[in-house]
């Protein structure tokens, strides 16, 4: 298992973000909702920073943003916000459901999912990419491993332009066997789900934002991670 991140840092978990009327799996943010929840960040003087930045120069007050699926409405909705704080995330983009959309919510609302157009131009702009698997299955029931870890990479590599060094999770289905396989790929970091029965540099844990996320349960997930730091160290 990966040494410990001492201490963890606080990484918050999005999906899409837009404006909706149905949303029975609660992965969609209304896009003034996520406006003050970045204020709110800002406020306390926390600044959002992708995954790479976070672990590769840690320092106090930087906060990771991170985005699962590739959702389209990460260009339209997010990217606009996020420059308007001078923000920074990191998206983790389905690599064999490029241009389609998510059809493991199904019969949810069908959401549209970025292009390989789309994932260069958000690398472009100065985002992160990061490998979300090749397609959206729990990976401790997955054979194939290196099609999510090895050819996933390889697909957004070639997308986006950039060194794809990150992964993470579908549904945050992660054992030993999974970071094993992550780190035998050579991602330098994971991303998990709060709670993982592992952690550590390949299975980071993330606290979940929605759109009921106001300041008065910002405040508590906040308070929620700086207790659980505090017990670890």
């Amino acid at each position: 298992m990966d040494a410990d991140l001492n201490p963890m840092p606080l990484v918050l978990m999005y999906h899409s973000v837009e404006p909706y009327t149905e949303d029975p799996y609660q992965v969609t943010v209304d896009p003034r909702r996520f406006e003050r929840q970045l204020r709110w960040l800002r406020r306390r003087g926390l600044r959002g920073v992708s995954m790479r930045t976070l672990l590769s120069a840690p320092g106090p007050g930087l906060v990771g943003l991170t985005f699962d699926d590739g959702y389209a409405d990460f260009l339209g909705e997010v990217m606009p916000l996020l420059a308007a704080f001078d923000f920074t995330a990191t998206v983790y983009v389905v690599a064999g459901s490029l241009g389609g959309h998510n059809s493991w919510d199904e019969p949810g609302p069908r959401k549209a999912l970025m292009t390989a157009e789309d994932v260069r131009t958000v690398a472009a702009a100065g985002m992160e990419i990061g490998s979300h698997g090749f397609a959206h299955v729990r990976m401790t029931s997955a054979d194939d491993l290196a099609l999510h870890t090895v050819r996933s990479r390889e697909i957004l590599e070639e997308s986006s332009g950039q060194d794809v060094t990150g992964f993470c999770y579908p549904y945050g289905a992660v054992g030993a066997r999974e970071v094993e396989a992550v780190r035998a790929a050579g991602y330098d970091y994971a991303c998990a789900v709060r709670p993982a029965p592992v952690a550590g540099r390949h299975a980071i844990p993330r606290t979940f934002i929605g759109d009921r996320d106001a300041s008065p349960r910002l405040y508590a997930k906040l308070a929620r991670h700086r207790l659980t730091v505090g017990r670890a160290a």
